[in-house]
């Protein structure tokens, strides 16, 4: 695990574009044509993938890896040591329209340690809990307890991980710490 009190420079890819106003931690690599808002702030010792998009007034932790084209909108929380897989997608409205003059901000957050898999899709408003796992492709329209593994459209509880992402229990019901 990266220290992140190391004080690495932030590396930016030359075709990167991280706006002015934007805070980016130590240690942070920001890969090709990436694109960083102002006012948004990403953590000591992150990785930000080709293509990602990171929006205003987002929150990245500290150690996250957002993978290949990765949109992270306004609204979304990615605390520490968090996992985004390759083209995840986060949405921020429940109510989209090209013209809506009461739009607003539905927040995500999305605890530490958890995982999110490749093409999996979170509708907001929801809660993803510490080192919970969410397998590629699934759409999460519902809160995701602590070290709960769920997978599929919609996405369901199909088991509990450990923070090192094993699988522990097949069992949907009950966690192995209420066993």
């Amino acid at each position: 695990m990266a220290d992140t009190n190391d004080r690495t420079p932030v590396f930016v890819h030359p075709t990167a574009d991280v706006e002015a106003g934007a805070w980016v931690g130590d240690g942070t690599k920001i890969w090709h044509l990436a694109h960083i808002r102002s006012t948004s702030r990403i953590g000591a010792g992150c990785v930000i993938g080709r293509n990602v998009y990171v929006d205003t007034e987002v929150t990245v932790g500290n150690l996250v890896k957002i993978q290949n084209n990765v949109s992270v909108y306004q609204g979304v929380t990615l605390e520490d040591e968090v996992f985004v897989g390759p083209c995840a997608v986060f949405t921020n409205d429940f109510r989209p329209r090209a013209q809506n003059p009461d739009w607003t901000i539905t927040e995500t957050t999305v605890r530490r340690g958890a995982s999110i898999g490749a093409n999996a899709t979170l509708i907001c408003g929801i809660e993803v809990g510490e080192y919970a796992m969410i397998a590629a492709g699934s759409v999460v329209t519902k809160d995701v307890k602590p070290y709960q593994l769920v997978m599929g459209n919609p996405a369901r509880p199909r088991g509990w991980v450990n923070a090192k992402g094993e699988v522990v229990s097949r069992n949907a019901k009950t966690s192995p710490q209420q066993s």
